[in-house]
């Protein structure tokens, strides 16, 4: 059997009792670590289960899955990531493989990003397509994503945005030069995406991501230090939210009365939002 298990958010206690079940039950067990990271270390999880955590890279997983699934048909093996399983579509393609190996594959969820942003008090049924925004570089400064924000504007819904991280990234030179040496991990913050997006608006002036747009910044959701903050695209620009992981929410126009109580309690500066809510959704 392959159990894909979702880890939750934060540490190694957001794991289900189902989950954990399975883990201990495991001969092998695998930690995906590109896609997002828990807040905690891999000693806290080995801790925690008792038993072994392999790291699986992306290379693994996408080009080395025979090694995950070896023996999976006999004993049981599990596959752990974070959030919750089908939050990429990396991790459907190992189910895929699987059952093409005719290997029993059973899912066990958990919470992510995608429903636990209603921490915020945005309502989850008020939200349109989620989007990527990654990191830009001199000669690569993809706004796809933008189009996607648009639709949801004209849609008057909101727009989460999932934020880029790099973790065992190589240089340009180390990579022609087939070293394995990887630069430190990066995590894109708020306020950098706040200020991609503004440099993206600059550009295509339709509109849809103004300085003075309605945004709310989410840093360590489903940690004890959660941190949710609401301002204009400019405000968050220039703030800091601290740690990682960091996600961003384009606020839509068709904002409910109670969304905007809720927002109000985590404002950056109380006075600027309420002329926000007033000027562009008609809310007093």
């Amino acid at each position: 059997m392959l159990y894909i298990i979702g880890l939750g958010l934060a540490d190694e206690r957001d794991i289900s009792v189902k989950g954990l079940e399975a883990v201990k039950a495991s001969e092998r067990v695998y930690l995906e670590a590109y896609t997002s990271i828990l807040m905690v270390d891999r000693q806290r999880l080995e801790a925690f289960y008792g038993k072994p955590v392999l790291i699986a890279h992306r290379e693994t997983v996408e080009s080395d899955s025979d090694e995950i699934l070896r023996d999976a048909d006999r004993v049981d093996v599990a596959f752990l990531v974070v959030g919750d399983p089908y939050g990429a579509t990396t991790h459907t393609d190992l189910v895929l493989r699987a059952r093409q190996r005719k290997i029993a594959v059973k899912t066990i969820h958990n919470a992510s990003i995608m429903n636990a942003v209603g921490a915020t008090g945005l309502q989850l049924y008020n939200f349109g397509q989620t989007v990527s925004i990654v990191f830009f570089t001199d000669s690569w400064r993809p706004d796809s994503f933008y189009d996607r924000v648009a639709e949801n504007a004209r849609l008057g819904l909101h727009t989460l945005c999932l934020l880029d991280i790099k973790v065992r990234e190589q240089s340009i030179e180390n990579l022609m030069r087939g070293r394995q040496i990887f630069e430190p991990p990066r995590y894109m913050s708020a306020s950098l995406a706040a200020r991609q997006l503004l440099e993206v608006e600059d550009a295509r002036k339709a509109g849809v991501c103004s300085p003075d747009a309605l945004a709310v910044a989410v840093a360590r959701v489903g940690s004890d230090d959660q941190l949710i903050r609401v301002g204009s695209l400019r405000q968050l620009a220039e703030s800091d939210f601290g740690g990682p992981l960091h996600s961003l929410v384009l606020v839509g126009s068709r904002l409910h009365l109670l969304e905007a109580d809720i927002l109000r309690e985590n404002a950056l500066d109380l006075g600027s939002l309420n002329a926000i809510l007033k000027r562009d959704f008609g809310i007093e």
